[in-house]
C-alpha cells in the first residue's frame, strides 16, 4: 500500500483525510461530527485492507472504541490529529511508527493513551517504557481492546460536564435545564428510530449497539441502559457537554426516562428502607486541570454536575479511580470527590438518588448510588491527598444543596418568572439563545426540527422566539 494513503474506517467526522499529496499545506481539513468523547487513531505504514487479520482486528476494535481513523501516512494522521478539539484521543501505533512520531506527540493534552501494537515486543519496550502516555506493548489486539475498554470508562468519567457559579453562564440555567429536560413528553418509539437512524448516519458507533438500542429498548430499565458498555451513556454525556442541540434533542426522551425511573425506585426504596441520617458518598475521576482551576476559584460556592452522577459508597475504589484518572497524563489531575448527603434535603427538594447495585447491567458487589440529573453541590474545602505516585491528587469535600438554597434560589427566580409563559421546547429555544448557541447549523438545525417535530403555531410568545433565532442567525453570519 502506498505511504502516502489514508483508509477510513468511518465515513462520518472520525473519517481520516482522503488525500494523496504528502504536503501538510495541501492537505484538507476534515469535518468532524463529535457525539462521543473520544477517537480512536491507529498508526500503521504497512495497512492491507484485504488482509483477513487487520479486517478482523478492526472489527475487533469498533466493538469497544467505534470511531476509527487509520493512517499510513505520518503526516496526514498529525495533520487529523491537530484537528481534534474535544475528544480525547487514544492511539494505536506500529513499533517503527511509534519510535518516530509518539516522542514528538507524547505531550498533547487531548492524547490520553498510547499502545504499540508490533511483532517483536522486546525490541519496543526498549523505547517504549520511557514514555509515560505508553500503557503497553502488544502482539496481539484482544488486550489492547480490553485496556481501550477501561480508557473509555474513564473517559467518560471524567468528561461529566460540570459548570461553577459565578464563572460559567450555563450554572445559571442549571436547574431551568433539568425541568425543561423531564418536562417535554415525545413519542417514545419515533424518537427511538430517529435516534437509530441519526447514529447509523454518522456511521460512529457499532450497528449491532445501534440495533440493540432499536429493537431491546422497552426490555430493559433506563438504569439498565444507562450503566450498559453501549453509547447511550458517552453520547448523552457528550451532548450535555458540549450543549450540543442535535444530540439532546436525540436523546431527551432517554432523559426524562432516566429522571422518572430513578424518581420511582427512589420512592420505593425509601418506603422499605427510609434513611434519616446523614451520609457519605465518594467519586473518584480525572480532571483537565482547566476545569479543577476553576473549581478552585469557586472553593465555598456553587457547582452543578449536568449528568446523572454516579457514585460509591467504597472510599477505596474510588481513590483508585482517582488515581488512575491523574496517571499518565500531566494536563488532568485525579479528583475525589466525598459527597455529604443530607436525606431531608434530598426529598424536601426533589433531588432523588437510587441504589442500583441490583438495577444495572453489572453485577456489582459494592453500594452505587445514583442521582438524577443537574444535582448541584457546595465546594466545601479542596486540599491535597499525599501521594507516592504523583502529586496530582485532590480530595473535594461537597455537600448537597437543596431548591430552597438562598444562593442558587437567587439565580433562579428571576429566570423562571422570564420563561414562565412558555413550552418546554420554547423554553429551551430561549436558553439556547441566552447561551448563544455553539454555530449557525445547529441553530439552525434547532430552529427547522422544533417547528417541524412539534407542530408549532407561529403566533404570540412562539414568533417572538423565531424573532430572537432569526436575530442570532443574522449575528453569526455577518
Amino acid at each position: 500500500m502506498s505511504k502516502s494513503k489514508s483508509t477510513k474506517t468511518t465515513a462520518s467526522g472520525a473519517a481520516a483525510m482522503a488525500t494523496t499529496t504528502s504536503r501538510v499545506g495541501e492537505l484538507s481539513q476534515p469535518v468532524r461530527r463529535v457525539i462521543q468523547n473520544y477517537v480512536l487513531v491507529w498508526f500503521d505504514a504497512n495497512f492491507d485492507e484485504s488482509d483477513d487479520d487487520f479486517k478482523k482486528s478492526l472489527q475487533h476494535l469498533r466493538k469497544t472504541v467505534a470511531s476509527i481513523a487509520t493512517f499510513t501516512n505520518v503526516q496526514e494522521g498529525i495533520v487529523f490529529l491537530n484537528a481534534i478539539k474535544k475528544e480525547k484521543i487514544f492511539m494505536i501505533v506500529s513499533g517503527s511508527l511509534g519510535q518516530q512520531i509518539v516522542p514528538e506527540i507524547e505531550a498533547w493534552p487531548r492524547l490520553e493513551s498510547i499502545y504499540v501494537f508490533c511483532g517483536n515486543r522486546e525490541v519496543h519496550e526498549q523505547w517504549a517504557r520511557k514514555i509515560q502516555k505508553v500503557k503497553g506493548v502488544h502482539t496481539s489486539i484482544e488486550p489492547i481492546c480490553d485496556a481501550l475498554q477501561v480508557d473509555r470508562e474513564n473517559c467518560d468519567r471524567a468528561m461529566i460536564p460540570i459548570s461553577f457559579n459565578g464563572i460559567d453562564t450555563l450554572f445559571m440555567y442549571t436547574q431551568l435545564l433539568k425541568e425543561i429536560f423531564l418536562d417535554i413528553e415525545d413519542d417514545d418509539t419515533k424518537l427511538i428510530k430517529e435516534l437509530a437512524e441519526y447514529c447509523r448516519l454518522q456511521n460512529d458507533i457499532d450497528e449491532d449497539e445501534i440495533a440493540k438500542v432499536e429493537q431491546e429498548y422497552h426490555d430493559h430499565t433506563p438504569i439498565w441502559w444507562y450503566t450498559a458498555p453501549f453509547f447511550m451513556n458517552s453520547v448523552l454525556n457528550c451532548g450535555l457537554r458540549l450543549m450540543d442541540v442535535d444530540i439532546v434533542l436525540r436523546l431527551g426522551f432517554f432523559i426524562r426516562d432516566l429522571h422518572q425511573y430513578i424518581d420511582n425506585l427512589y420512592q420505593e426504596q425509601q418506603s422499605n428502607k427510609k434513611i434519616t441520617t446523614t451520609f457519605t458518598v465518594f467519586r473518584g475521576q480525572g480532571l483537565s486541570v482547566e476545569v479543577f482551576e476553576k473549581m478552585k476559584k469557586t472553593e465555598d460556592g456553587l457547582m452543578s454536575f449536568n449528568n446523572f452522577l454516579l457514585t460509591s459508597e467504597n472510599r477505596q475504589v474510588s481513590l483508585q479511580l482517582a488515581r488512575e484518572g491523574a496517571a499518565t497524563n500531566s494536563n488532568m489531575v485525579g479528583i475525589l470527590f466525598i459527597m455529604t448527603i443530607d436525606p431531608t434535603i434530598s426529598s424536601n427538594s426533589s433531588i432523588p438518588y437510587v441504589d442500583i447495585s441490583r438495577e444495572g447491567f453489572y453485577e456489582i458487589n459494592d453500594t452505587e448510588i445514583l442521582f438524577t440529573t443537574h444535582t448541584i453541590f457546595r465546594i466545601d474545602h479542596i486540599q491535597p491527598i499525599p501521594d507516592d505516585h504523583t502529586d496530582r491528587l485532590w480530595q473535594v469535600n461537597l455537600t448537597l444543596v437543596g431548591n430552597d438554597n438562598p444562593e442558587l434560589d437567587k439565580i433562579t427566580s428571576s429566570l423562571r418568572e422570564e420563561f414562565s409563559c412558555s413550552t418546554g421546547w420554547s423554553r429551551l429555544g430561549h436558553i439556547l439563545i441566552q447561551l448563544g448557541v455553539a454555530n449557525l447549523v445547529a441553530a439552525l438545525f434547532f430552529f427547522l426540527q422544533w417547528i417541524q417535530y412539534f407542530s408549532i403555531n407561529l403566533y404570540g410568545s412562539n414568533a417572538l422566539l423565531i424573532n430572537d433565532f432569526i436575530g442570532v442567525l443574522n449575528k453569526q453570519i455577518n
